[in-house]
C-alpha cells in the first residue's frame, strides 16, 4: 500500500503542486482531500488549464545539451550543473543519482494536465452553442499530450526502427487523470502508435485557420506540422513530406532576415511564421543568457564546423549569432521564443525543410530543391542568392540536410536527427575535448559518442525507478 502511495506521487505531485501555486484563484483547484483532487467542470475551466505557460510550451533540453551544435571550455564545464556536466559527456550516469528531473517531470505534469482536460470533457455535453470551444479543446489536450509523449521519446527512448519497434521499450503511456494505475513501459511500436492517434483525432478536431497571436493554442495546421516532425523521426519520409505539405498550404509564411534589426532578440514571439509557441524548458545554463547593463553572455561557444557552413551572404549567421563585449567569439542570440530562451515549437521553415528532405529522398531533386530556394531566398542578403544549381537526387538531400542543420540549430532538434541519421548509416560521430591546465599542465581529457551508442537513449531518472519496480532501466555504455 505504501509502495502504490508513492507511485501515485510521481505522477501526482509535480503536475499537482505546480497547478495549486500558479491557479489558486480558481475555484476548481481548491484543495480536496481525495485522488479526485483536480474537478474541472466548465470549458472555461479545462481552457485556463491548457493555458497555462507555467506548464505547456515548455520541451525538455537534455538532449540540445548532448548534441554537437556547441562546445564549452573545461573551466565552464566545471562550472555546470552535475546533469549538464554529464550529458556533455555522455556519461553513463547522468543524474548523479539526483531525482526530481524536469526533462522528464515537466513533459509528464503537462500529460495529466491534458489527460485531466480529456477526462472532464467526457462529462461534459457538447451542445451546439459550445461545439466549436469543445472541439477545440479536445484538440488541444490531444495535440499537447501527443507533444509530450514525443518529447519523452525522443531522450528515454531509443530510435524508432520498424524492424524492432514491437519489441524495444518505448515510454509510460499515461493516457488518463487516474493515479489509481501503476506505470510501465509500452513499447515502442505502442508509444508512436499513441502519438500518431493523438495527432490524428488533433487534426480532426482543432480549428483551421492561422495561430493567429495566440500561440499556445494550437489550430489544425499545429497538429499536420507535429505529425510531419514524427514521421521524420520514425524515418517515414514519404508522410512526413506529405504531412508538412498540408501544414504549408495553410500556414505558408515566412519571415525575410532583410527586414529583421540586429537587436539582442531580433526575432518576436509573434513572428509570422511561429505555429505553436515553445521554448526550452527552464533552459540550461549552458544556454542561458543574462542581461546586466545591457551586456550579453554567455559560456556556450559554437561549434566552429557549424558557422564555418555559413556564407557570408547568409544572414541567419548574425541573427542566430552575436559577439559580446570586445571578444570576436560568436555567441547564441535569441531565437524564434522571442526571447533569450531558445527557441523549441514549430515553424514554417521546418516543415519546408521537412517536406524537401521527403522529395530528395524520393529521388526528385527539383522540388527538394525549390523548397531550399524558397527558404533561402528569405535568409540571404537580397540580391545575392541565385538558387543552388543542384541536379541529382543525392546532393539534394546532402545540402537540404546541411541547410536543415543551419537553420533549425539550437531548436532541439539536432539530437533527434543524429539518432535517425545514423540509424540510416550517416555514421556521424561526436567528439568532446576538454583541456584542463588548472594545475600547470596540459590534460586533455577526449569523450566520443559513438553513432547508434546505447548513449543516445538517456536514463530514466533515478527517483522514477526507486519508486516503479516496473520500470526498466536503459541500458547505457
Amino acid at each position: 500500500m505504501r509502495l502504490l502511495s508513492q507511485l501515485k506521487l510521481i505522477w501526482l505531485l509535480p503536475a499537482f503542486f505546480t497547478l495549486v501555486l500558479a491557479c489558486n484563484k480558481q475555484k476548481f483547484l481548491e484543495k480536496k482531500p481525495s485522488s479526485t483532487l483536480l474537478v474541472p467542470t466548465t470549458l472555461s475551466d479545462f481552457q485556463a488549464l491548457l493555458d497555462n505557460l507555467k506548464v505547456f510550451g515548455l520541451v525538455p533540453t537534455l538532449g540540445e545539451a548532448s548534441a554537437d551544435n556547441y562546445y564549452v571550455s573545461y573551466g565552464s564545464w566545471q562550472g555546470m550543473t552535475k546533469r549538464e556536466m554529464n550529458a556533455y559527456v555522455w556519461a553513463k550516469d547522468i543524474y548523479g543519482g539526483e531525482g526530481a528531473q524536469q526533462d522528464w517531470n515537466t513533459p509528464y505534469q503537462q500529460i495529466f494536465y491534458a489527460n485531466v482536460v480529456l477526462d472532464g470533457l467526457k462529462g461534459v455535453k457538447s451542445i451546439t452553442d459550445s461545439a466549436a470551444e469543445w472541439n477545440a479543446l479536445e484538440g488541444s489536450a490531444l495535440f499537447c499530450r501527443a507533444f509530450a509523449f514525443y518529447n519523452l521519446a525522443q531522450l528515454f527512448a531509443p530510435v524508432y526502427d520498424s524492424g524492432t519497434a514491437k519489441t524495444d521499450p518505448g515510454i509510460p503511456l499515461r493516457t488518463s487523470s487516474s493515479i489509481d494505475t501503476l506505470s510501465a513501459r509500452s513499447t515502442l511500436q505502442a508509444t508512436y502508435d499513441q502519438i500518431l492517434s493523438d495527432l490524428n483525432q488533433a487534426e480532426a478536431f482543432l480549428p483551421g485557420g492561422s495561430a493567429g497571436r495566440t500561440l499556445n493554442r494550437p489550430v489544425k495546421a499545429c497538429a499536420q506540422a507535429l505529425l510531419a516532425r514524427v514521421y521524420l523521426s520514425m524515418r517515414n519520409y514519404s508522410m512526413a513530406q506529405a504531412s508538412a505539405d498540408k501544414a504549408l498550404v495553410t500556414y505558408p509564411q515566412l519571415m525575410d532576415y532583410n527586414d529583421l534589426s540586429l537587436t539582442p532578440v531580433p526575432i518576436s514571439t509573434f513572428n509570422p511564421e511561429t505555429l505553436y509557441q515553445a521554448s526550452f524548458l527552464g533552459a540550461p545554463s549552458l544556454f542561458t543568457y543574462f542581461t546586466a547593463l545591457s551586456a550579453l553572455y554567455s559560456t556556450t561557444w559554437i561549434d566552429t564546423g557549424l558557422l564555418r557552413s555559413y556564407d557570408t551572404s547568409d544572414l541567419r549567421l548574425a541573427i542566430f549569432f552575436r559577439t559580446r563585449n570586445h571578444d570576436t567569439t560568436l555567441y547564441l542570440r535569441g531565437g524564434y521564443s522571442g526571447s533569450l530562451y531558445p527557441f523549441g515549437g514549430l515553424a514554417t521553415d521546418e516543415l519546408l525543410l521537412i517536406s524537401a528532405e521527403g522529395a530528395a529522398r524520393a529521388g526528385d531533386a527539383a522540388a527538394a530543391m525549390a523548397k531550399v530556394n524558397i527558404l533561402l531566398g528569405k535568409r540571404w542578403k537580397k540580391g545575392t542568392f541565385s538558387g543552388y544549381p543542384v541536379t541529382t537526387a543525392p546532393a539534394a538531400l546532402d545540402t537540404v540536410l546541411l541547410e536543415r542543420r543551419k537553420e533549425l540549430a539550437f531548436r532541439g532538434l539536432r539530437w533527434t536527427d543524429l539518432r535517425r541519421l545514423n540509424k540510416e548509416g550517416a555514421n556521424i560521430t561526436l567528439q568532446r575535448i576538454l583541456v584542463d591546465t588548472s594545475n600547470g599542465q596540459v590534460n586533455s581529457l577526449k569523450f566520443t559518442l559513438a553513432p547508434n551508442s546505447l548513449n543516445y537513449t538517456l536514463p530514466i531518472p533515478p527517483d522514477v525507478i526507486s519508486l516503479n519496480a516496473a520500470i526498466q532501466q536503459n541500458s547505457r555504455n
